[in-house]
This record gives structure tokens, C-alpha cells and sequence, in this order.
């Protein structure tokens, strides 16, 4: 489901959805920001949340991005600079001056993002199934896949205003086929299904439907290949401690294929803290 829990900003007005984990931030531990992949929510990250091993050393927030989950804003056209910009005013918001971040595909970038506009806020990053660049002919041809012929016909199906739109099975099924992979159990499908029937539902749903760095990739990705995202990975200069993982089986959500590399991940760096 999407986040139960909001704080309002003064970007685009908006309504930023988060959860907490054990329900409250504790100033003297470090924070992790968590953003989600496309077409999720917080419950995303929710092993992440209950783990106990990351919650005794760390506070950890994952936020919605605008168009995912309980996040809103009063304008239809935003894009990933202004939803790195609400996060970190949600962040201030939520009293935390500083924080780690680790996103998953969009996440990625979205957190790559906050570092750019925050770097004094942003203490290390992990992007997980990723890219640093556009999905252009280059990066197809190293293996990443052809955003435009899979999205072109459920663009089509969407343009037009609907209150009784509610995204279809096919769109659903793509989504947790090509992120969670192998980890694509009956009971994550029934999960997701539900979910996100109901965050993209009636014409408002429809509206929102679509349209230190160590970063690892997924040896079974197929939307962004290991070969690019470890280039990617020496795109990040001015750090003095860069780390690149290939994690064996994993498929584009890192976090469902690959949870305990992704917690020592974690754990890692935030005993550098």
C-alpha cells in the first residue's frame, strides 16, 4: 500500500508520503533516505524498515517520489529534479539535517540528484539498478532495454481523462516481471496487483501513471546492464571511496533478488559514520 504518513512542503505544494522505521527518527543514530523504483511505494523498502539489524544503527526513511504512493503536488508536470528537491525538504521537514540515501532504478537517480543540489546534506549514496545517462542507442546497444516501443501503447490507452481508469494486468505484470525477477512469488504479485490498482485509479491515478558511492547492478537486469552501470559508476570524481558490485543472480529490484548484499551494503557504510 501507499504511505499512511505525509508532510507538506513548499515545492509545488506538495504532499510528500514517507514511513519511518520504528515509527520515529532517533537523533543519535545516522538516517538513510530510501526512494523507490518506479510504480511502488515505501512498502518497497519494508524489509528494510523491520530489519533489526539496520534499525539498531540506523534510522531509515524511505519517501514516495511525486507520482508514487500518498505523494501529490498541485501541478500535473513535474519531473525527477523536483522530486529530488521535495524530498529534501521533507527530510528538513522531518528534522534531519543529514542522511545517507540509496535508491532503486528511478531512486537512483533521484538520490544522485539530491546530492546535486544538497552535497552538504548528502553523507554517502547507494544507487541500486541504475543508470547515470538517458536510455539512448548507446546504452541499448550495451544491453539496456527500448523504453519507448514498451511504454508506447499503455501511453496511448492513458491519454485521455477517465474517472473509472484503473491500470490494467498487463502493465502490472511487466512491472513485476522485469523488476522483481526471480523474487516474483504469488504473493508478491497479489501484493502489487492490489497496490497498485489502487494508487492508479479514477483520473487521478491515471495522471500519475507514467510518463561515498557504491553502486551495484544486478547480473540478471534486464533493464540496466552491469556493463553500464559499473561504467556509470566511475562517473562519480570527487569521491575518494567508489565502489562497484555486481550481485549474482540479482535482477533489476535489488532489494527483492539480493536483500542481505543490500543490507551489508548498509551496514557498511554506515559504520564509516
Amino acid at each position: 500500500m501507499a504511505a499512511t504518513q505525509t508532510v507538506q512542503v513548499a515545492h509545488l505544494a506538495a504532499k510528500v508520503g514517507y514511513a519511518i522505521s520504528n515509527g520515529k527518527l532517533d537523533p543519535l543514530k545516522p538516517t538513510w533516505v530510501l526512494i523507490n523504483s518506479m510504480c511502488t511505494s515505501v512498502e518497497f523498502y519494508r524489509p528494510l524498515l523491520d530489519s533489526k539489524a539496520l534499525t539498531s544503527v540506523a534510522n531509515l526513511v524511505a519517501i514516495e517520489p511525486l507520482g508514487h504512493g500518498a505523494t501529490a503536488c498541485a501541478t500535473e508536470h513535474f519531473n525527477y529534479w523536483d522530486t529530488a528537491l521535495i524530498t529534501l525538504q521533507a527530510l528538513e521537514a522531518l528534522g534531519v539535517r543529514k542522511a545517507y540515501a540509496l535508491g532503486t532504478s528511478q531512486g537512483g537517480w533521484i538520490i544522485v540528484r539530491m546530492a546535486l543540489l544538497a552535497p552538504e546534506k548528502i553523507l554517502g549514496l547507494i544507487p541500486l539498478g541504475t543508470s547515470m545517462d538517458a536510455e539512448t542507442s548507446e546504452t541499448r546497444e550495451k544491453g539496456c532495454w527500448d523504453p519507448v516501443p514498451f511504454l508506447q501503447p499503455f501511453l496511448e490507452k492513458w491519454g485521455n481523462p477517465n474517472a473509472n481508469f484503473v491500470v490494467g494486468d498487463d502493465w502490472i505484470q511487466a512491472v513485476i516481471g522485469l523488476g522483481f525477477g526471480s523474487a516474483g512469488t504469488p504473493q508478491v504479485l497479489e501484493f502489487w496487483t492490489e497496490t497498485l490498482r489502487h494508487v492508479y485509479s479514477g483520473n487521478e491515478g491515471r495522471q500519475k501513471a507514467p510518463d561515498g558511492r557504491h553502486l551495484s547492478g544486478g547480473s540478471a537486469d534486464a533493464v540496466y546492464t552491469p556493463v553500464v552501470a559499473e561504467e556509470h559508476s566511475k562517473l562519480f570524481t570527487g569521491s575518494g571511496d567508489v565502489q562497484f558490485n555486481v550481485l549474482e543472480g540479482g535482477a533489476h529490484f535489488l532489494v527483492a533478488t539480493n536483500p542481505k548484499e543490500v543490507e551489508e551494503a548498509i551496514l557498511v557504510m554506515t559504520s564509516k559514520a
